[in-house]
């Protein structure tokens, strides 16, 4: 069966992954909410269960790997890589720049399906798409757990998102929470004020 918005949203305050504060997204954007998809994925019963969703998805879409956006995306891509039975791999900022590494290789031809943990502008998964497309691969598809933009961000044909919400985001100069001068966070990071699950 399906896991509902509502069930979802439950397990992500029961690990007390679902934030509030003031933090720095992966956009340059602010936002007074933030996913931790770690803290839910960290427990073997909701990886199995949540990738489960997004390779059932997926399963009949001809994939021939998985690959992911380091550094959220690697467990994401791992499990449901497992669960199709097929290669995974990441890319990973260098300099900057979105590039494979450890050996990693990218066969033209192969249908790759693209995830991520968290989507909010689709970025990160927009520049693995260049990569594959560049190496002359296809892509069958993008999911994630969480989609931010409410399905908003376009990222491939066929995309899938567990959970699909619109959250606040603001840009920095004029985000509402700096006025107020609460110290900003950026998620994984020990600086400004604990963030508080709710």
């Amino acid at each position: 069966m399906a896991i509902s918005s509502e069930e979802l949203l439950a397990i992500f305050k029961s690990t007390e992954a679902l934030l509030d504060g003031h933090f720095l997204l992966t956009s340059g954007k602010h936002s007074p909410n933030y996913f931790q998809c770690a803290k839910v994925l960290q427990y073997p019963e909701h990886l199995q269960r949540l990738c489960g969703e997004l390779a059932n998805f997926f399963r009949d879409k001809k994939v021939d790997a998985v690959i992911s956006p380091a550094l959220g995306g690697v467990v994401v891509g791992t499990e449901v890589g497992r669960q199709l039975g097929v290669r995974t791999l990441f890319a990973e900022r260098k300099d900057g720049e979105m590039t494979l590494r450890r050996g990693f290789e990218i066969r033209p031809g192969e249908r790759f399906l693209v995830v991520e943990d968290v989507i909010t502008t689709g970025g990160s998964i927009k520049e693995v798409i260049a990569l594959l497309t560049e190496a002359g691969a296809e892509v069958a598809g993008a999911g994630s757990i969480v989609d931010r933009s409410n399905g908003k961000a376009k990222i491939a044909d066929v995309q899938f998102s567990l959970l699909q919400m619109e959250v606040v985001m603001y840009e920095p100069d004029d985000c509402p929470l700096c006025k107020q001068g609460l110290p900003l966070v950026k998620p994984g990071s020990r600086t400004g004020t604990s963030p508080k699950a709710s």
